[in-house]
């Protein structure tokens, strides 16, 4: 696998990003699209008040697909039949402007809830987004701006990977900064490639893949109406099929991953007011599923992110945290570390508090990027989590989000 250092457009894309009037200022409309029939696989929020466009993808997920189309400064939820109706709209019109039927269009937006969507600004922007079409990666990082909300950066990543003498290329770019927890975050992530994958297996990778990336980052504990990520593939590279189980199946599921851990990084090294990114890194666990709900757990914590806001490195609360994550663990056995680029120092050695220098402690807490290993001894198993910690900041962005 080679790791791009920036987004690489897959063969047989085109995508484009414009300013069509939802927003002040800023980009605020995407189109991805494949004049190609893509396989398709998608993962949605578990919310139960979902917005119009989730349960419109949901509806059409198993449907050959085109595109995307997404905007940005209006979520579309809490809108009723209303927004159920704008949102099938905004697929009909890009139909109606490209190829296929509008189940042949996924429909993603973001921003301010319950206001209804300005159609006839969607409908000038669709219009200008076909327009605007490019193969290039600018278009694709057009797109890639036009879905942010209270990000500070985009979120990109591209990586190859060879078949039968010919590349295949998987990108990705998502959202999120606010509302960012476990089952999915607050975020929108789309993933096109040119490999020639089915979509039962396309979803089947996507749904594994979700598991140990976007479902364990959490920036404030608060799970959106419009959490979508989803994948188009649509054979482009020319290359054979891939199959289950196979050599190349695995050289994929390593690519997508990558850039959906890589998304899911940068997701919450943009939250909302963070100063710090953390990573909490469980081993030794007795099962997948309790080193998920400990890492998760820690990285959740409100006590713990604020602990880390202050550069304090209060163990106890991350062991209270793996306590009531609902994981089953002997809490006699645990060792943990706080490590950074300034060091590493072992605060807790087989369940016994550990003598360490304060100072040395805050140093290694003081960088932006800090790590926690909590070691167990109760099975093989281990997880990583990603967060960020908790800051007054957050508080001032949120209290006038809508401002």
């Amino acid at each position: 696998m080679i790791v791009e250092d920036k987004m690489r457009m897959p063969n047989g894309f085109m995508a484009s990003g414009l300013h069509a009037g939802i927003k002040k200022i800023k980009k605020d409309m995407a189109l991805v699209y494949s004049e190609r029939e893509c396989s398709a696989a998608g993962t949605f929020t578990t919310n139960k008040v979902k917005a119009a466009p989730v349960k419109y993808d949901i509806s059409v997920l198993k449907s050959v697909k085109h595109g995307i189309i997404v905007n940005s400064g209006n979520a579309n939820a809490c809108t009723s039949k209303q927004g159920d109706e704008d949102a099938a709209e905004m697929a009909r019109l890009a139909a109606s402007y490209l190829k296929g039927d509008k189940d042949a269009y996924f429909v993603c937006s973001t921003g301010v809830i319950g206001v209804p969507l300005p159609m006839a600004k969607i409908e000038g922007g669709i219009k200008e987004l076909v327009k605007n079409l490019s193969p290039s990666s600018e278009a694709l990082m057009d797109a890639s701006e036009a879905i942010l909300t209270t990000d500070t950066f985009r979120k990109e990543a591209s990586a190859v990977i060879r078949i039968g003498g010919k590349d295949i290329t998987v990108t990705g770019f998502a959202k999120g900064s606010g509302m960012i927890h476990p089952n999915m975050a607050t975020m929108l992530a789309f993933i096109i490639t040119d490999a020639n994958i089915s979509s039962s297996l396309l979803q089947k990778m996507l749904g594994s893949g979700v598991e140990d990336t976007f479902n364990m980052i959490s920036v404030d504990g608060d799970t959106s109406t419009n959490d979508t990520c989803l994948v188009l593939a649509n054979g482009a590279s020319e290359t054979p099929e891939i199959v289950e189980k196979s050599a190349e199946a695995e050289e994929f599921k390593e690519a997508l991953n990558y850039v959906l851990s890589t998304l899911a990084c940068l997701i919450t090294k943009d939250g909302e007011g963070a100063g710090r990114f953390i990573e909490v890194k469980v081993e030794g666990a007795k099962s997948k599923k309790d080193a998920r709900l400990l890492a998760r757990s820690v990285v959740s914590s409100n006590l713990v992110k604020a602990a880390f806001f202050g550069s304090d490195a209060n163990w106890g609360r991350i062991l209270c945290a793996m306590g009531y994550s609902g994981a089953d663990f002997n809490p006699d056995d645990v060792s943990l570390v706080f490590s950074s680029a300034k060091g590493a120092i072992e605060v807790l050695k087989d369940g016994v508090p550990v003598s360490f220098d304060e100072e040395k402690a805050k140093t290694i807490l003081l960088e932006k990027s800090v790590s926690v290993l909590a070691v167990l001894k109760d099975g093989e198993e281990k997880a990583s989590a990603w967060g960020c910690d908790l800051t007054y900041d957050y508080v001032k962005i949120n209290g006038d989000y809508r401002s």
